[in-house]
């Protein structure tokens, strides 16, 4: 499944890139798979989670996506949403993003990077498209959409590979209308 969304993602619009994560919560019964392999299953406080990383082009469809241990930080996954995704023009996130290493590799990249500073950051926001961020609701979108499926917004399968073929078709499904 993961080839075929692949094949589909192929087709995407790459002028815009948009990248964010969300957790999902894993079921009890999904953790404990035999075998030493990270099943991206993460622990805390709040139980079991795992996060989906996505990148989505201008139309709002998937491109890429990992998956992780919900405890793990957005940046950690950004250049390999950057790496596994079409090449595009702008790439616009949120400030889990927020790190001048990941803007330099942006722009290295070919792209413009349109991420909002922190509060803290004495940079300022004075070089944001903000009129660009507004649209960076449709990567929000994407992951609300396939969290509607059972399977998707509470995980049960125990390995890895299962639960991100899972996501898979669930992407498929969005792209599903563009060849209708």
């Amino acid at each position: 499944l993961q080839k075929l969304f692949e094949s589909l993602a192929s087709e995407g619009d790459p002028e815009w890139l948009f990248l964010d994560g969300s957790i999902v919560k894993a079921h009890q019964d999904s953790s404990g798979a035999a075998g030493k392999q990270d099943e991206a299953i993460g622990k805390s406080r709040g139980g079991n989670s795992t996060k989906i990383h996505l990148a989505v082009d201008s139309g709002g469809l998937p491109v890429y996506f990992e998956l992780s241990g919900g405890q793990v930080n957005d940046i950690v996954h950004a250049q390999s949403l950057i790496i596994n995704s079409p090449q595009a023009n702008i790439v616009c996130a949120d400030k889990g993003y927020d790190s001048e290493a990941f803007r330099a590799y942006v722009e290295e990249s070919g792209a413009d990077a349109n991420i909002p500073r922190k509060r803290n950051n004495k940079l300022g926001n004075d070089d944001m498209d903000w009129c660009l961020y507004r649209y960076r609701h449709l990567v929000e979108n994407a992951l609300l959409r396939i969290k509607r499926y059972r399977a998707i917004s509470t995980r049960y399968d125990k390995l890895a590979r299962n639960y991100s073929s899972t996501v898979a078709l669930a992407f498929m499904m969005m792209w599903l209308p563009m060849y209708c």
